[in-house]
């Protein structure tokens, strides 16, 4: 089980608003042109909040607390996340 910090949660909860707003921006072709504009707030806001939390190129530790707050669309309810293939070989 995951620990999260309240700084953690912050960031995490920051980083999936950016992933939210990033999508909603770029399906849609009437607002694709004005990403720029749209998502510069949601960027600062997950920069600050990683940065805060000591997350800043910690991405392994990121989207481990980001799998506690919101699991994969795959996964029954109450199931873990599934651990994800980083693509190395051995």
């Amino acid at each position: 089980m995951t620990t999260i910090t309240a700084t953690e949660r912050a960031a995490a909860q920051a980083y999936l608003r950016l992933l939210e707003s990033t999508q909603a921006v770029l399906t849609d072709p009437c607002l694709a042109p004005y990403a720029g504009v749209m998502l510069t707030n949601p960027m600062a806001e997950a920069d600050e909040a990683l940065r805060a939390a000591g997350l800043a190129g910690n991405e392994d530790r990121l989207l481990r607390l980001v799998s506690t707050l919101r699991p994969s669309p795959s996964s029954p309810p109450g199931a873990p996340a599934p651990a994800m293939d980083r693509g190395r070989r051995g």
